[in-house]
C-alpha cells in the first residue's frame, strides 16, 4: 500500500508539475486571506479550563470583594537623605496621579462604558486617609497629601504621617522612606500594556533624577504576550537569513536553495490560516508555532536536497533523478511525519486548552508539511533549468570526499566500529549523568524572569522587591463555614437563646403569659423552617418589626423593640470577622506569614481594626492591638467608615462579616515560592485550631500562576509519556519490530535525558518554555534515528554484513543528518539574541536537542548495530 501510495503521488508530482504548482499558490492565497482575521489572546488566565475550579474561586473572589488586577508605579530616590519626600519628587508623584487618573477609554463594544484605571480604588499619597486622634474616643481622617508640599518641612510631615500608619509601610511607602508606588488598579487587565506605555511617554517627559520603575504581574503578563507576538516575526526572519546562507554554504544554487524556506513559509501559512479559520485565538503558546513548524518542515526539505545534491547525474532524465531521489526517502519521510504528528497530537490530551490547540494544529501542520515537500519539491525542481544544476551531482562528489563533513563523518563511522564497547560505555556514563542532573531540576515559573536583566520591568521588579513588601499580590481568602449538623446544633441554642431572652423581656415589660407563649411559638415556628442561624434571626427581625409597626400599645411596642435588639445583638455575635477571638487568630496567622521569608507583608481587617483601635486610645504604638469586645471591634469598624474611603473595607471583608481577604505580597514571582506559602498555611491551620470553623482558599494572580504551573507540568508529562508510547508503537509496526521500535527510541531518550539532566545541572528552572519543548524533541531526535535506521535495514538487505554498508552509510545519509542538524541547530542561534528569554530558550534548546540527536543517532545506534548486529539483523526479524 505504501509502494502504491509513493509512485502514485511522486508520478502525480513530476507529471503534473504545473497543476501542483498552481494549486499550492490557490491553497496559500486562501489560507493567508485567514491571517487578517486574527484574534490575539494574551490572557495566561486562558491557559486555564474555564471549568478550572481554582479559577472559578479567582473570579468568584474578585467579585466578592470588588478586587481589580493592579499596575504598580514605583519612584525610588537613594541620593539625599529625605529619600522621595522631597518637594520636587512629591510634586511629581502628585503629577503622575493626576495623569493616572484620565487613563480611561471607552469599551469598543460598549461606548456608554469607560475602561481603564479606576480611580476611586487607587492609591497614592493624595488619595490615602490620614488617621489622628482628635480628642478622647473619636478620631479626625484627613487626606495624607491634600496638595503637593510647597516646603522641605511640609514634605517631611507628609513622610512622617505615611510611616505612621502600618497598613501604608511595606505597601505605599517603604520603610526607609526611600521609595514610594502609586497603585493603579484596572477595569480589566488586558489594558495593563496599554496603561504601561501611557506611564512610560508621560515619564519620559518628567525632569529629575529619581529611579521609576513600572511593574505588577499583569504588566509582565500583557507586556510577555504583546513583545512575544513582536519578536516572534523578527527572530523567525533572521533565523531565515542564517539558515539561508547555511544551505547556501553547502549547496550553493539559490533557485535550490529558496526550497527549504518556501516549504516552511507554505506550511506555516497553510497552518496558521486553518487555526484562525476554525476560530481559535493565537495565544501565547500558539504564536510559537512558526518556529516549531519551520524546524520540523525543514528537515525533510533538506534531507531532499541533500540527497539530490550528491546522487545527482546529469547523464540521466531529469525525472529519473528525482523519481531515485524521492523513491529513497518516501518511505522514512513518511514514517517520521507520522510519529510527529502523532507525538504532538498527544498534546490534545493535556488541561491546558491552548497547548490542546498547539498540539492539533502543529500535528496537523507536521503533515501539511509532508505532503507540500512530496508533492511540490519534485513539481518545483522540473522547473530548474539544468544549467542551475550544474553545481550538483557526480562532479562535485570528488570535492564532497575531501571536504571537512565528509572526513568528520567518515572519523565517526570508523569510532563507532572500532570502539563500540568504549561509546556505549561513554553514552551509558552521560546518561547516568544525565539522571543525576534531572534530580536537580527545579519546577518553577516567573513572569518576570521571561525578560532579560537589562529590561525596564526585570529592573523594576528586582527594585521594588528590594524597598516594598511585594509586588506580587495573592488572596487567602477566609471563611466562616460548619457543617449542616453544627448549623442546626447551634440554630436550636440560639433558638433557646431568644426564648430565655423572651422570658426576661415579658417579666421586664410585664407581658401576659398567652402573648409570651404566642410569641414563643412564633419564634419556634421561624426557627424550624430556617436553614441556619443567621436566617433565623434575620426573619425574627423581619416579623417582629411588622408587629411593632401595627402595635397600639406603648409597653408592647417597648418589649418588641427590645426583643428585636437582642436578635442584632446575637445576629452581631454570629458575625464572623467581628469577633476578636476570630480577629486575633487572623492577626496570628499574619505574624507567622511575615515572620520568615515566606512573603514580604500581608494585610486584613484585623490590621484595620488594630490601627482604628490604636487612635481611638490614645495613639500609641501599645495599643496597636484588637479590642476585647465584640463592641469595641463593631466601633472600629464605624469609625474607619467615616473616612474618605469606606469602601476599602470591602475589599478585605464581605458586608455580612462571614468572609475576609488577607492580601498577601510576595516578594518574587517564583512560584516556588507561592507553593511554599501554601504549605505553609495548611501547616499552621493544621497546628493551631481557629476558634470558629474557618474554611480558607487561594486566590490572585499568582496563586493562580501557580494552579497553571501545576497543571503543565502535570499535563506535558502525561502527555509526552502517552507520545513516547504512541511513537514508540508507531515505529514497532512500521519497522515490523518492537526491537527497532526500541532503537529507535534511544536517541529520543538520551537526548531528552541530556538536556534535562543539563537543565538541572546548571540551575534553570523547568518553566512553560522548557515543557513545550520536550514535545519538539519527540519530531526532531526521532526524525533522524527513523532516517539512519531505515538506511541501514535497506543497505543490509543489499550486502548482508554491517562493515560492508557502513562506507555508503556515512557517505550520502549520514551527510543528509549532519546537515539538517548544522542548518537547523545553527539557524536558530540567532533567537539568543531576543530580549526575551523564552526565545532564548527556545534557541539553545533546539540547538541542543539537534545537536545531541544527531551525535547519538550518528555515533551511538551504528555501534549498538555493531555490538548485537546478529541481534537486530538475524534472518526474518523484520
Amino acid at each position: 500500500m505504501v509502494e502504491k501510495l509513493k509512485n502514485a503521488m511522486i508520478d502525480w508530482a513530476i507529471n503534473r508539475s504545473k497543476i501542483v504548482a498552481v494549486l499550492m499558490v490557490l491553497v496559500v492565497i486562501v489560507a493567508g486571506a485567514f491571517l487578517s482575521k486574527v484574534v490575539m489572546d494574551t490572557d495566561p488566565e486562558n491557559m486555564l479550563m474555564k471549568t478550572e475550579p481554582a479559577r472559578i474561586f479567582h473570579n468568584e473572589t474578585k467579585k466578592a470583594f470588588e478586587l481589580s488586577e493592579i499596575v504598580v508605579l514605583g519612584v525610588v530616590n537613594e541620593k539625599g537623605p529625605d529619600g522621595v519626600f522631597t518637594v520636587e519628587t512629591l510634586g511629581r508623584i502628585h503629577e503622575l496621579t493626576e495623569f493616572a487618573k484620565t487613563l480611561k477609554w471607552r469599551n469598543p463594544d460598549d461606548s456608554s462604558r469607560m475602561e481603564g484605571v479606576i480611580e476611586v480604588d487607587m492609591v497614592a499619597p493624595s488619595l490615602m486617609d490620614h488617621m489622628s486622634q482628635a480628642g478622647p474616643g473619636t478620631i479626625s481622617f484627613e487626606w495624607l497629601m491634600p496638595e503637593p508640599p510647597t516646603t522641605r518641612e511640609e514634605a517631611l510631615s507628609v513622610r512622617e504621617k505615611a510611616l505612621s500608619n502600618p497598613l501604608l509601610v511595606g505597601q505605599m511607602v517603604s520603610e526607609d522612606a526611600k521609595a514610594l508606588c502609586i497603585y493603579l488598579p484596572l477595569t480589566d487587565k488586558l489594558l495593563s500594556y496599554k496603561v504601561y506605555t501611557a506611564l512610560q511617554e508621560k515619564i519620559a517627559g518628567l525632569e529629575g533624577d529619581e529611579e521609576w520603575h513600572i511593574t505588577g504581574l499583569p504588566v509582565a503578563e500583557g507586556a510577555i504576550g504583546v513583545e512575544m507576538f513582536t519578536q516572534m516575526g523578527l527572530g523567525s526572519m533572521l533565523s531565515m537569513a542564517v539558515i539561508f546562507a547555511l544551505l547556501f554554504f553547502f549547496f550553493r544554487t539559490v533557485h535550490m536553495i529558496v526550497l527549504p524556506i518556501l516549504i516552511a513559509t507554505v506550511s506555516i501559512i497553510v497552518t496558521m490560516g486553518a487555526m484562525i479559520a476554525a476560530g481559535y485565538p493565537v495565544h501565547i503558546l500558539s504564536s510559537m508555532l512558526p518556529i516549531f513548524l519551520m524546524s520540523v518542515s525543514m528537515v525533510d526539505t533538506v534531507h531532499i536536497l541533500s540527497e539530490f545534491f550528491d546522487v545527482y547525474d546529469r547523464r540521466k532524465d531529469r525525472k529519473e533523478n528525482i523519481r531515485k531521489v524521492m523513491s529513497t526517502l518516501f518511505t522514512p519521510m513518511l514514517y517520521t511525519s507520522l510519529t510527529t504528528a502523532a507525538g504532538f497530537c498527544s498534546l490534545v490530551f493535556a488541561p491546558i486548552p491552548p497547548a490542546q490547540v498547539f498540539g492539533l494544529f502543529l500535528s496537523i501542520g507536521a503533515l501539511v508539511s509532508w505532503l507540500v515537500t512530496i508533492l511540490f519539491v519534485p513539481a518545483y525542481i522540473m522547473f530548474i533549468p539544468d544549467k542551475r544544476l550544474e553545481s550538483f551531482g557526480l562532479q562535485v562528489r570528488e570535492v564532497e570526499k575531501r571536504s571537512l563533513l565528509t572526513r568528520g563523518l567518515r572519523r565517526m563511522g570508523f569510532i563507532s566500529w572500532k570502539h563500540s564497547k568504549f561509546v556505549l560505555v561513554l553514552f551509558a556514563g552521560l546518561v547516568l549523568l544525565g539522571v543525576w542532573g534531572i534530580g536537580q531540576i527545579q519546577v518553577n515559573d516567573n513572569y518576570a524572569k521571561r525578560f532579560v536583566g537589562s529590561h525596564p520591568i526585570r529592573k523594576a521588579d528586582v527594585a521594588l522587591n528590594e524597598h516594598f513588601g511585594g509586588t506580587y499580590m495573592a488572596n487567602l481568602i477566609l471563611e466562616g463555614k460548619v457543617s449542616p449538623e453544627v448549623i442546626e446544633e447551634r440554630k436550636r441554642a440560639m433558638e433557646e437563646r431568644m426564648i430565655a431572652r423572651l422570658d426576661e423581656l415579658s417579666a421586664r415589660f410585664g407581658i401576659g403569659q398567652r402573648e409570651t407563649g404566642e410569641v414563643a411559638q412564633e419564634i419556634r415556628s421561624i426557627a424550624a423552617g430556617s436553614d441556619s442561624e443567621n436566617a433565623m434571626l434575620t426573619a425574627i427581625i423581619d416579623a417582629f418589626d411588622r408587629r411593632f409597626q401595627e402595635s397600639l400599645l406603648d409597653e408592647e411596642s417597648d418589649f418588641l423593640q427590645a426583643l428585636i435588639d437582642s436578635a442584632y445583638r446575637l445576629e452581631e455575635e454570629l458575625r464572623v470577622f467581628k469577633r476578636p477571638d476570630v480577629l486575633q487568630y487572623v492577626a496570628k496567622l499574619q505574624k507567622f506569614l511575615e515572620s520568615g521569608d515566606l512573603i514580604g507583608k500581608s494585610s486584613s481587617v484585623a490590621d484595620v481594626v488594630k490601627k482604628v483601635n490604636q487612635e481611638l486610645t490614645d495613639g500609641e504604638p501599645e495599643n496597636f492591638v484588637i479590642p476585647e469586645s465584640l463592641q469595641g471591634v463593631a466601633e472600629c469598624y464605624m469609625q474607619y467608615q467615616q473616612g474618605h474611603r469606606p469602601h476599602d473595607l470591602w475589599h478585605m471583608v464581605t458586608p455580612d462579616f462571614q468572609r475576609a481577604n488577607v492580601a498577601v505580597q510576595f516578594r518574587t514571582g517564583d512560584s516556588r515560592g507561592t507553593k511554599a506559602c501554601v504549605e505553609a498555611v495548611d501547616r499552621f491551620f493544621a497546628e493551631n485550631e481557629p476558634p470558629v470553623s474557618l474554611q480558607y482558599n487561594w486566590a490572585g494572580l499568582h496563586y493562580i500562576n501557580l494552579v497553571l504551573e501545576e497543571r503543565i507540568v502535570e499535563g506535558f508529562l502525561q502527555s509526552f509519556a502517552g507520545s513516547f508510547i504512541i511513537v514508540f508503537l508507531i515505529m514497532s509496526f512500521l519497522f515490523r519490530s518492537p526491537l527497532w521500535g526500541a532503537l529507535c527510541m534511544v536517541p529520543l531518550s538520551i537526548t531528552l535525558l541530556m538536556i534535562y539532566g543539563i537543565t538541572g545541572l546548571i540551575g534553570k528552572d523547568y518553566d512553560l518554555p522548557v515543557a513545550v519543548l520536550s514535545s519538539l524533541s519527540l519530531g526532531m531526535a526521532v526524525d533522524f534515528a527513523i532516517h539512519f535506521l531505515s538506511r541501514s535495514r535497506t543497505l543490509y538487505d543489499e550486502k548482508k554484513t554491517w562493515r560492508s554498508i557502513l562506507p555508503e552509510l556515512y557517505g550520502e545519509p549520514a551527510r543528509a543528518i549532519s546537515r539538517n542538524v548544522l542548518v537547523i541547530a545553527v539557524g536558530f542561534l540567532p533567537l539568543v539574541v531576543a530580549p526575551l528569554v523564552p526565545y532564548k530558550t527556545t534557541g539553545v534548546m533546539l540547538f541542543g536537542i539537534l545537536t545531541i540527536s544527531g551525535i547519538v543517532t550518528l555515533l551511538l545506534l551504528p555501534a549498538m548495530l555493531r555490538l548485537f548486529e546478529k541481534t537486530f539483523f538475524k534472518r526474518h526479524r523484520y
